[in-house]
């Protein structure tokens, strides 16, 4: 008697049709643990704010908090829709994110090659460091009279913040990337009577590259700080003014939409920084 067989290309064997059956199943099981696997993060992170979002809309919905306080994500979500078909929203998108590049390109522009040349340099260092441990020290947002009466309410105070905002971070995780060099590859690399271009460009440059990044995730989320700070100090457009005026006026639902705006945008810097950041993940050691 011979039982009926099914051949599996993947194993080259006849197998009987409860045994492939069973096989099935487990590749199965196992295509889909990989494919879990492989968006784990995404998996995780969209289940917990899927969660978040029915807990807030059922509070929300329920009555318990007052809408005045506490607006629901359908709220929000129609709030975003009616702006989106007025002018001055997306004039005040505009405005903001003209702001926030300004001042965070010229931070960038500014920061890295003074970080690197600080870390180079110990005179320079001496000659700098006080002056970026007292920005460091003050918050920027007790020079904003000084910056408002230095450049007025228009677009450049609020530029001068965000780039006030951004600078001293990356400049300092700059400077330190360069300081923690390994001294041996340096000194393998100067018994080989390598150049200091040399020794810069394949030795420092690509060890500070981790902190640079580092510094330029921390200085997004310090310039946009400073585009809400600046706008809703003194302002007369912007997403921040738009937040500050929906807040005396107790739309709540603005506000919350406003400051999803901001929340997405750095999301989005931050993402759009790893991707560039995995370009030079070849530099780095393996650790698998």
């Amino acid at each position: 008697m011979t039982l009926a067989g099914i051949y599996d290309p993947c194993t080259g064997y006849l197998m009987t049709v409860p045994a492939y059956g069973e096989h099935y199943r487990e590749r199965r099981r196992s295509a889909l643990t990989r494919l879990y696997l492989a968006h784990e993060r995404l998996a995780i992170g969209g289940g917990t704010l899927a969660v978040l979002l029915l807990v807030w809309e059922a509070v929300g919905r329920s009555g318990l908090v007052d809408p005045l306080f506490l607006s629901s994500p359908t709220q929000i979500a129609q709030a975003g829709w009616g702006l989106s078909r007025d002018g001055d929203f997306w004039n005040d998108l505009q405005v903001s994110g003209r702001e926030f590049i300004l001042g965070y390109g010229a931070a960038v522009a500014v920061a890295i090659p003074l970080g690197l040349a600080v870390g180079l340099s110990k005179r320079l260092q001496y000659m700098l460091s006080p002056f970026v441990d007292t920005l460091n020290a003050v918050p920027r947002v007790t020079l904003l009279p000084l910056i408002v009466i230095w450049f007025g309410i228009g677009i450049w105070s609020k530029v001068m913040v965000v780039f006030l905002g951004a600078v001293i971070p990356i400049l300092i995780n700059t400077q330190a990337g360069v300081k923690t060099s390994e001294a041996r590859f340096i000194r393998v690399a100067r018994s080989f009577s390598a150049s200091k271009t040399k020794i810069f460009c394949s030795i420092i440059l690509p060890g500070t590259v981790p902190f640079i990044f580092t510094g330029l995730k921390y200085g997004a989320g310090r310039a946009l700080l400073g585009v809400v700070v600046g706008e809703l100090y003194a302002s007369t457009a912007g997403l921040g003014h738009m937040i500050a005026e929906a807040g005396n006026t107790f739309q709540t639902d603005v506000v919350f939409f406003g400051v999803m705006i901001f929340m997405v945008a750095g999301l989005v810097v931050v993402a759009f920084l790893d991707v560039f950041e995995r370009r030079f993940e070849r530099w780095r050691p393996d650790l698998h």
